[in-house]
């Protein structure tokens, strides 16, 4: 099993967000790409931190009082003294009623051994003279007291980055995988040139422009008589019907690749009118499906307004 052990009744007791994420486990069993997955639940993630100075960590970032700052660390605990001060310190941060959780990384010795050959990167305890599967003989034994504080064990054996990301979000994130995945929606105008961060662009310059109507040629898309031109048009609606419908296939595809940002640009000619409009649509659209959506209009600071 990927998951061999979790502590299921603190999770559902709502420690599932805990405060602090020790992560700690056996060189190349994935805890870099654990800490890509924390940075994307909003943590803030610091790696080979010394166990020692996760008490003034915790008092840095102000988890003590109303300013809450989630925190995961990588602790290498490859040495007795650092194992036995991480107890120690674990021991304060719980007396000061922190939330926290420890989280190990495994996997098999044969599976390790292939990873470090495949990266052809020397393992951290193999000495001159030493194997790489000397090194992690070494460092299994080394942190087996780890392995037995540990509230959860993840075995990457079996599994690819993008399956240990969704465990993670899973295990301690309330969010679901949807809300998950951040979905910026902007507009633009092609004449002030094409955005270069999106994921995704949808050229509306095919609809009726409400700049030819002299009553709306100084308004925007966020005024009630643009916004009723545009989405009053037939044209328009048919284009939505088949936006969304583009949407409901897509968005679910990405959220199970583990896509993390999905930028989607709408751009008009300037930016001022039809994009507004339908980049306002499409944020009410998709927000109300349970995506973690943000609105914004790149070029409205340059549109002809009267």
């Amino acid at each position: 099993m990927a998951l061999e052990s979790i502590d299921e009744e603190n999770y559902k007791n709502g420690e599932k967000n805990p405060d602090l994420v020790v992560i700690t486990g056996m060189s190349g069993a994935g805890r870099t790409e654990a800490v890509h997955t924390f940075e994307d639940l909003g943590y803030f993630c610091i790696d080979n931190l010394p166990p020692s100075l996760l008490l003034n960590l915790l008092s840095l970032a102000g988890l003590s009082g109303d300013a809450k700052r989630k925190l995961a660390v990588v602790c290498d605990l490859r040495a007795q003294e650092f194992f036995d001060k991480l107890n120690e310190e674990l021991r304060h941060i719980s007396d000061g009623g922190v939330p926290y959780k420890v989280l190990f990384l495994d996997s098999r010795d044969e599976v390790l051994l292939a990873r470090f050959k495949a990266t052809r990167r020397r393992h951290p305890l193999s000495e001159d003279g030493m194997t790489v599967s000397d090194g992690i003989q070494l460092e299994r034994k080394l942190l087996a007291s780890a392995r037995d504080m540990a509230d959860t064990i993840i075995d990457t054996s079996d599994i690819e980055p993008r399956e240990l990301r969704k465990i993670i979000r899973n295990l301690f994130s309330t969010q679901t995988d949807q809300e998950s995945m951040s979905v910026p929606v902007f507009s633009f105008g092609f004449k002030h040139g094409m955005p270069v961060d999106a994921d995704i662009i949808i050229d509306v310059r095919f609809l009726p422009n409400p700049y030819y109507e002299p009553e709306l040629k100084k308004q925007t898309g966020l005024s009630a008589g643009v916004r009723d031109f545009v989405l009053g048009n037939t044209a328009t609606s048919e284009f939505l019907d088949s936006w969304f419908k583009l949407l409901d296939v897509i968005m679910p595809g990405y959220v199970s690749e583990g896509k993390q940002v999905l930028t989607i640009g709408i751009g008009c000619t300037g930016g001022q009118h039809r994009s507004v409009v339908l980049a306002e649509e499409t944020n009410k659209y998709l927000h109300q499906r349970g995506y973690n959506t943000n609105i914004s209009h790149r070029d409205l600071p340059l549109a002809e307004v009267g």
